[in-house]
């Protein structure tokens, strides 16, 4: 009986000594993902790109700029006289509404509220980020964002996942930062 169970115990061993292999990674093919990806969306700018043109082209009162940041607008109120833009650090102080691209209100000023931001310092869709640096003490501007320039695929509250907005911004206040 013992040698039954000295040889069951040695041939456990045996076979519990052997080297462990580690695991072979799994490969996934994540191009064909990334390439599915890269087109759908390019279809989706393509897409909001023509309605925001279409947008353009029935308004004939304003006179809309293009950005180099990839949104359009147009001034409702400008300021020809002061030169100061706000910069990296600066507090800004502004109000603002949103619309869809069909003129309904999403949110109102009253709604939102007075908005403090610092420039390039705090959390703020993209299309605001650049924008407001576009903007003078006083001035107001709308702007014609992309919905990639706002909430993107994911959407928010009340707005729609890839749905282009138009924001009305008016700049009450730039406060310059000191520490320059």
């Amino acid at each position: 009986m013992n040698r039954i169970v000295i040889l069951l115990f040695s041939v456990l061993l045996l076979f519990s000594c052997n080297k462990a292999e580690p695991r072979k990674p799994v490969i996934r093919k994540t191009s064909t993902f990334m390439k599915e990806s890269i087109e759908r969306n390019q279809k989706i700018n393509q897409l909001e790109e023509e309605i925001l043109r279409l947008k353009l082209q029935k308004d004939s009162v304003n006179n809309y700029i293009t950005s180099d940041f990839g949104f359009w607008y147009f001034y409702n109120q400008k300021d020809s006289l002061t030169a100061s833009l706000p910069e990296t650090g600066d507090e800004v102080l502004f109000t603002y509404e949103v619309k869809r691209i069909n003129d309904s209100i999403v949110f109102n000023e009253s709604q939102i509220g007075d908005q403090s931001y610092i420039v390039d310092k705090q959390e703020l869709i993209t299309g605001l980020q650049d924008g407001i640096k576009l903007m003078k003490e006083g001035e107001t501007v709308t702007f014609l964002f992309p919905s990639h320039k706002a909430y993107g695929y994911s959407g928010a509250e009340g707005i729609n996942p890839n749905e282009p907005l138009i924001y009305k911004v008016k700049l009450k206040k730039i406060i310059k930062n000191k520490s320059d």
